[in-house]
């Protein structure tokens, strides 16, 4: 049993090792001549201007918010699609269900204006 996992693990080790490995010869052979300019803050070419604490428009955050929920939807839709001969009409009902839900949330974020920008 254990024995199938022994090509993870030696996988896992030697990824492990190659990146420890790149990180150790970039600081060892790599050049170091840091001046004030590499050590500024960069923000867009300018210096900052106003406090990097500066609050934002709650509408990036809903908008934000709202990304991840559809990225998610997708990073199920796919499998789901995959495997729908096996799951059934059961799987399909769910799915469609758990769409469903999706669509009346969107269209609440959308009739409360989350979507518009001024």
């Amino acid at each position: 049993m254990l024995n199938n996992y022994v090509p993870i693990l030696i996988f896992m080790a030697v990824a492990l090792i190659m990146g420890v490995a790149m990180v150790v010869i970039g600081r060892v052979l790599g050049p170091h001549r840091p001046d004030t300019e590499k050590n500024s803050p960069y923000e867009c070419g300018f210096e900052a201007f106003e406090d990097s604490r500066m609050k934002f428009d709650v509408r990036y955050y809903l908008v934000a918010i709202l990304f991840i929920i559809f990225d998610l939807e997708i990073a199920f839709l796919f499998p789901w699609a995959v495997a729908l001969s096996e799951v059934g009409m059961l799987g399909f009902v769910a799915m469609m269900l758990f769409l469903g839900i999706l669509v009346v949330g969107f269209i609440y974020e959308w009739k409360k204006g989350a979507l518009e920008w001024e």
